[in-house]
């Protein structure tokens, strides 16, 4: 640790994990949802007792939640002020590497729905983290007007719902980024369809999501080589045997189950197609249990040695 006072930093300002980010081949970082029940500086101290350095900014909300003002729900208020968030990240010495903003882009928009304003929020308090990331996807239809509409009018709701927090992402220098965890973001030619339709491929990008990809029908292999230099962010997760017959009709799952290597996903050439495309962003294990995540890191690390 450091000695500037704040726990895990140096005298320069830096975290313990950023003075390592340039020594490692490949930063891995957890979900900071590792502990059912507990509070969000609980999955920060899990994390850290794991031995990462980095970690996603993973449920959020906006205003105020019961479950977070009583200890039993892992979500940080979009209005929270960052200072609160650094502090908490900083005591565990550890590096926050993206915030997630999941939303719902094919639904109506409704007060009760993680939408444009919720994207909007996470860039702003992305930016006064000084996080570079923020993630989002469309989701699946949760509503028959949605689940209605043509596959122009999903590419359009997608639009419009995304072009104000894609200006508020170049204004505030943040890389948007989608992930694949709906039924046009899981495949090469859905994602394709919409970064045309975003543009600015300055500001958005990728965030390669190796379970979600392949659950809903999509090959991880081929998103490398679609869109290479523009996937900046990975989520790692691997599938069992038993979601075989499942791929193509679910789109997108929280946390894989077993250890990276032990499912159907082919993780291991993944890493390698990766590191040949030159990627050298951050990566957050989506991969549930103490042991599975210990062993999905061994491996990461030795795959891309």
């Amino acid at each position: 640790m450091g000695h500037s006072g704040r726990p895990g930093f140096n005298i320069s300002g830096e975290s313990a994990a950023e003075q390592r980010m340039d020594d490692e081949i490949m930063k891995i970082g957890c979900f900071a949802l590792m502990e059912p029940f507990t509070p969000m500086r609980r999955q920060f101290e899990v994390i850290r007792e794991l031995g990462f350095d980095y970690a996603d900014l993973t449920d959020n909300h906006d205003g105020s939640t019961l479950g977070a003002e009583y200890g039993f729900a892992a979500s940080f208020s979009l209005d929270e002020h960052p200072a609160t968030i650094r502090e908490m990240v900083a005591e565990f010495g550890l590096t926050l590497t993206s915030v997630c903003a999941h939303g719902n882009l094919l639904d109506p928009a409704s007060p009760s729905r993680y939408g444009t304003m919720e994207i909007i929020k996470a860039i702003r308090l992305a930016h006064h983290l000084g996080v570079q990331q923020v993630i989002t996807t469309e989701g699946d239809p949760k509503t028959g007007f949605a689940e209605g509409l043509s596959r122009e009018e999903k590419l359009f709701s997608i639009r419009e719902k995304l072009h104000e927090p894609v200006r508020w992402a170049r204004e505030l220098g943040i890389d948007l980024l989608l992930e694949p965890h709906g039924e046009l973001t899981d495949t090469v030619e859905g994602m394709s369809a919409i970064l045309e339709a975003l543009g600015n491929e300055d500001v958005v990008g990728v965030n390669l999501d190796t379970g979600n990809s392949w659950l809903g029908g999509g090959e991880p292999m081929e998103f490398i080589k679609a869109f290479g230099p523009r996937i900046k962010h990975v989520h790692w997760k691997d599938m069992e045997e038993e979601w075989v017959p499942k791929r193509g009709t679910k789109f997108g799952c929280g946390m894989g189950m077993i250890p990276l290597g032990d499912g159907v996903v082919g993780i291991r050439a993944i890493v390698e197609s990766l590191l040949e495309s030159g990627f050298d962003g951050p990566t957050t294990l989506e991969v549930a249990g103490p042991e599975n995540v210990r062993k999905s890191a061994e491996r990461l690390r030795e795959w891309s040695s």
